[in-house]
């Protein structure tokens, strides 16, 4: 029975982590300086408030945190300090992994660290690792601590089960519809040479939405009044705006390079 309720320990853990992870991505999005007009984004993958990355960071660090003990340094402070690192190196490692699954699977990229120092393809930075042993660190001194005792009463508790049942099976739902939508995305992304931004097409649909004053759903962000093609391509002619500005944009190497032949060609008719 131990096994039983270590698993359902890590169960609530992990659907605990991807709905807190949610709440704070939302709150970011809405005031990070890049979102000027102030827009609420859902963000991540899925429809519903979940965000399976913070799911598996938090059972992690949960993990993580029990490997204090086996750390042979001296000094408390340099164990600690070295185990924020580990558990910083270990969401690092998670977040390019879930990144390149996605960009490759599906021509996906769920978040994008272009812009920031030292990045590698816009997936990890130095920045937000500093960011995941800020948050490893917290959840050590803060959450660990009180977590234990939380979590075998849970585990013991029959509406517990419940509670975690109607999750993954909403979780189920979720992941079922949210690949049927990504599967169009893949097909328009693969037929146009694009990896595109899921974030930025959100966004996209949303500020499209502003213009025409239609309604716009917050959760069904890629739902609007105009279809899932249209909008994307839509999408797709403003970063072909930004491709010929020479600015960010969503397409690959291959295309970027027809393009810019293209915009040399056309250069050059001009000038002649």
């Amino acid at each position: 029975m131990t096994i039983v309720y270590d698993l359902m320990i890590l169960a609530l853990l992990f659907s605990a982590g991807s709905f807190i992870g949610w709440v704070i991505e939302v709150f970011y999005r809405r005031f990070k300086p890049a979102n000027k007009e102030r827009i609420w984004i859902n963000p991540g993958f899925l429809t519903g408030p979940c965000l399976p990355l913070y799911g598996f960071g938090l059972t992690l660090l949960y993990l993580l945190a029990s490997l204090e003990d086996h750390i042979g340094i001296d000094s408390p402070w340099l164990k600690k300090l070295l185990l924020f690192v580990i558990m910083a190196a270990a969401m690092t490692l998670i977040e390019l992994a879930a990144g390149e699954i996605f960009i490759i699977r599906r021509h996906l990229k769920l978040w994008d660290y272009t812009g920031e120092k030292f990045n590698y393809k816009g997936l990890i930075c130095p920045r937000f690792s500093f960011y995941w042993a800020l948050l490893g660190a917290f959840y050590y001194f803060f959450i660990h601590p009180r977590i234990l005792s939380g979590l075998v009463w849970f585990s013991h508790n029959l509406l517990f089960s419940f509670v975690i049942g109607f999750f993954y099976g909403v979780l189920a739902i979720d992941l079922s519809y949210s690949f049927s939508i990504a599967d169009k995305i893949k097909a328009f992304a693969e037929e146009n040479e694009m990896i595109i931004r899921y974030e930025e097409l959100k966004r996209h649909i949303r500020l499209e939405a502003d213009r025409r004053l239609a309604k716009h759903r917050f959760l069904y962000a890629l739902d609007s009044d105009i279809s899932l093609r249209e909008q994307l391509k839509s999408y797709m002619e403003k970063q072909l705006d930004h491709a010929r500005e020479g600015k960010l944009n969503d397409f690959i190497d291959k295309r970027l390079e027809k393009l810019q032949k293209d915009i040399t060609e056309i250069k050059e008719r001009r000038h002649d």
